[in-house]
C-alpha cells in the first residue's frame, strides 16, 4: 500500500470555541485604519477577541 502525503489526509480534526455565555465563537475580518485583521466574535453576544482561545 502506498504512503499518502500528510497534505491529502482528509480526517482532520477542527476545534469548536465557546464563549461563556455558551454562543459560539467564529473568526471574522475586519478591515480597520487600513488593514485587514481578524477578530473571534461570538454569534449570541457578539463579544470581540483577537483570538477564540481568550474567551474562556
Amino acid at each position: 500500500m502506498a504512503n499518502v502525503s500528510k497534505n491529502s489526509r482528509t480526517a482532520s480534526a477542527t476545534q469548536r470555541f465557546e464563549c461563556v455565555c455558551g454562543g459560539e465563537v467564529k473568526m471574522k475580518s475586519v478591515f480597520s485604519k487600513g488593514k485587514l485583521r481578524f477578530v473571534a466574535q461570538c454569534e449570541k453576544c457578539n463579544r470581540q477577541e483577537r483570538r477564540p482561545s481568550d474567551f474562556r
